[in-house]
């Protein structure tokens, strides 16, 4: 459903306050976990067991699902600060008078987030039902994309037929740079993004940006499995 104002309300979060409140052995306790899982899901993305997550944050699996009953409780947590920025690329792009300068700046924004961080990309792509302040975040930036993509269509930028869907699209593709390095990552993001945009654009008529320096990749990344 189109959304015609440019600022959706935002849900606060309740996790930072609920923090506060705990003994400072818990938190100590609760910060190794976040940590631990915050590189873990980056590197390796969601599909790592619990267990794995209590040894790397070195604590019993007791104390994890005592902080954590559930991995979506973890997961939308650990993800909570970066759907936030995410949010204000969004909210950004809805203030920028080029509409089709605001589209590009969320994709290519969003996209270099989402190479850095493996785990991001399949957060932000999953349905998490139970926590409704990551859901309600979650829905918002969609919303915010879809008013981008009809201004950007109304104004003859952007071809007709881009889906929202498409959007999922890029986000899969993109979640998929798989390198070894960060430099090398957010390089390959950088170009397949370009290529991308290039393809969405409606007035071909105009002089094509030229694009990133091509990443330093061959073949052999394809099948590069993700390193922790």
């Amino acid at each position: 459903m189109p959304v015609e104002s440019s600022r959706i309300p935002r849900v606060p979060s309740s996790a930072p306050a609920a923090a506060r409140g705990l003994r400072a052995d818990a938190r100590n306790n609760r910060n190794r976990i976040l940590d631990a899982a915050r590189e873990t899901f980056a590197a390796l993305g969601l599909d790592v067991p619990m267990s794995e997550i209590a040894r790397r944050s070195g604590v019993g699996a007791a104390t994890l699902y005592r902080r954590f009953p559930t991995k979506e409780a973890l997961v939308t947590e650990v993800f909570a600060d970066q759907l936030s920025a995410c949010v204000s690329v969004v909210d950004e792009a809805l203030a920028d008078p080029d509409p089709w300068h605001g589209f590009c700046s969320v994709i290519e924004k969003v996209c270099a987030m989402h190479a850095v961080d493996r785990g991001f990309t399949a957060a932000f792509l999953s349905a998490f039902p139970d926590a409704v302040a990551f859901e309600e975040e979650r829905v918002r930036a969609e919303r915010g994309f879809a008013v981008l993509t009809r201004r950007a269509k109304d104004a003859g930028r952007l071809r007709s037929d881009f889906a929202q869907a498409d959007l999922t699209l890029v986000l899969m593709a993109n979640g998929g740079i798989a390198t070894g390095s960060t430099e090398a990552a957010l390089a390959a993001s950088r170009r397949l993004v370009a290529y991308l945009l290039q393809a969405f654009r409606a007035d071909h008529a105009d002089p094509a940006e030229p694009l990133p320096p091509a990443p330093p990749l061959g073949l052999h990344h394809v099948h590069r499995p993700p390193t922790a």
